[in-house]
């Protein structure tokens, strides 16, 4: 089968572009390069430059790779822009979305895989959040995400097509240097960076229940 990776020269998806075409999967990725480095992906994964609100786009790259499958990163994710820009957030997040499921339908392409967030789950006043936590989004981001994952669910059943999404939290780490996340909004790289400047990292909050009052905060590995 042919996958389609959208957001796939971003940090997470330049992750999954060289994963699969590792493992021997055919792989074309699109993105609109607004927070992506091309040079991430690897050199026989073909890619892109679109958007998913782009329809005769997406129905062109699904038929001329003849893709069976899409995993779906493309999303715009900082909370704070979420809430000064709630419009842009639901028209890219669901409506990029939307627009992704139907070339998919239309296309005939029989598995989706969603990136969803941990942000769907809000701030629920529990020790361990499980996937049957309820969903309580507290920002525009993590509406969309759970919108997001709504409207996969939907589609998958009316279509037919196979879906899955994930909540991940945190993303970090690089499975190479070349593949590290360089974004000014995530911990890891903020943290180094002001090391490399010969400067004190930056820790916001100090009223947390914790031994320290800083927050604590859950991280999965790319």
């Amino acid at each position: 089968m042919t996958w389609l990776i959208t957001g796939g020269a971003g940090y997470i998806g330049a992750h999954v572009a060289r994963a699969m075409a590792g493992a021997g999967e055919s792989v074309v990725a699109l993105d609109d390069l607004s927070a992506a480095v091309p040079e991430r992906l690897p050199a026989d994964v073909p890619l892109v430059r679109g958007s998913t609100l782009d329809g005769p786009l997406l129905k062109r790259v699904l038929t001329e790779y003849g893709v069976t499958g899409v995993v779906h990163l493309a999303a715009r994710k900082q909370v704070a822009e979420s809430v000064a820009q709630p419009t842009r957030y639901y028209r890219e997040n669901v409506g990029g979305l939307g627009t992704l499921l139907d070339a998919v339908a239309e296309g005939g392409v029989g598995r989706l895989l969603f990136s969803s967030s941990a942000a769907v789950y809000g701030n629920p006043d529990v020790d361990l959040i499980t996937e049957d936590t309820p969903c309580a989004p507290v920002n525009p981001y993590g509406e969309s995400k759970l919108a997001g994952e709504w409207l996969v669910r939907a589609a998958g059943r009316a279509h037919g097509i196979s879906t899955a999404c994930l909540r991940y939290f945190n993303v970090a780490g690089a499975a190479a240097p070349e593949l590290a996340d360089t974004g000014v909004f995530n911990i890891v790289p903020m943290v180094f960076d002001r090391l490399t400047r010969d400067e004190a990292p930056r820790i916001f909050g100090d009223d947390y229940p914790t031994p320290d009052g800083t927050c604590v905060r859950d991280y999965i590995h790319v």
